[in-house]
């Protein structure tokens, strides 16, 4: 091998592994400092892209749990509205039988008639509650979405008991089982989102773990790696050292 001054191909070599080992090093900190594999979308464009909608899909699915969350406390509410309503109409089937009674005399019919005008108005009260500003009782559906693929269930319209009078006993029974047939349905409905839920549930959980496999960094693996590249980096560093020094011999051929 020529012994020439102007030239050190060896220092050159060094030096190029050196870079190659440093970037590689820098890449590995970087990934282990962030604990992710894509640090720059140059590491892995393809998988960035895929991220990026596995992202917004776990976000989505989190965001329909969330809503189906609102519609059972939703129903919660109406059914206990329901139920309470279910007790004010028992008692005025009661009065309202009670006022049949031929031994009561005009005031003791009079005072059942108070007491069912107040509940009557209680009626009235219940059938205008709402839900974080929506009417729990109305004569409209209501559709939950529960998947991304536009599937949803409908919430029965469901509406309120409307006013009784105290002469009215049958009509009063038909309200009753009209309501029962309603907390049924409400019971349904609630089962229904129960699983819808779940199986959102798990949907985020699988779309999070596809996009770990993409996202996140192999700790074990990229610690290797991180020792490998920092043993050639030291290593590059004596190398391209003695690479340097090899000069000193074409200074001595000249002395």
């Amino acid at each position: 091998m020529s012994v020439v001054i102007n030239s050190n191909y060896a220092a050159t070599v060094a030096s190029n592994n050196l870079a190659t080992s440093s970037a590689n090093l820098q890449k590995s900190l970087n990934r282990l400092s962030s604990g992710s594999k894509i640090v720059n979308p140059s590491d892995d464009a393809g998988g960035l892209a895929v991220s990026m909608k596995l992202s917004a899909a776990a976000r989505r699915q989190g965001a329909i749990n969330n809503n189906i969350s609102n519609a059972v406390a939703f129903l919660q509410t109406q059914d206990g509205a329901m139920k309470v309503t279910a007790k004010v109409l028992e008692r005025m089937s009661e009065l309202a039988t009670l006022n049949t009674d031929v031994t009561k005399s005009s005031s003791d019919l009079a005072n059942y008639n108070t007491e069912f005008l107040a509940l009557n108005a209680e009626l009235g009260l219940i059938a205008a509650e709402q839900f974080n500003g929506q009417n729990i009782f109305g004569s409209t559906a209501l559709n939950i979405a529960v998947n991304d693929a536009g599937g949803t269930i409908a919430l029965s319209a469901k509406p309120a008991v409307g006013s009784q009078t105290i002469g009215g006993g049958p009509a009063i029974i038909t309200a009753l089982q009209a309501l029962a047939t309603n907390r049924a349905a409400n019971g349904a409905e609630q089962s229904q989102l129960t699983f819808a839920a779940e199986l959102v549930t798990t949907n985020k959980a699988n779309i999070e773990a596809a996009n770990s496999r993409i996202i996140d960094v192999d700790v074990a693996e990229e610690s290797t790696q991180l020792a490998r590249w920092n043993t050639l980096v030291q290593a590059g560093t004596s190398m391209l050292s003695q690479a340097n020094q090899s000069a000193q011999t074409a200074l001595k051929l000249l002395q």
